[in-house]
């Protein structure tokens, strides 16, 4: 990837960076938590300016959830649970 694509790609979708206890499953699911918000962020634009309904905002923004608690439990709760 180019210099001008990776500047474009950061303004675009940036990523902060990961402060908290470091483990690689809090690394990862920090990542799959920004790009929930990101995403939902994306979605709840294209909403507010008619680009889709309402309702389509809700059920992809419903299914984004899913996945990010399906993250949480695959990798956080493992976590907690290898810890005991």
């Amino acid at each position: 990837m180019g210099n001008a694509d990776r500047s474009k790609n950061e303004f675009l979708y940036p990523t902060a960076r990961y402060r908290g206890d470091f483990t690689p499953e809090h690394l990862a699911f920090n990542a799959n938590l920004q790009e929930f918000a990101q995403r939902v962020s994306l979605l709840c634009g294209l909403e507010t300016s008619g680009k889709i309904p309402p309702q389509e905002a809700y059920d992809e923004i419903r299914e984004l959830w899913k996945q990010l608690k399906e993250s949480k439990k695959n990798l956080l709760n493992q976590l907690s649970d290898s810890e005991e």
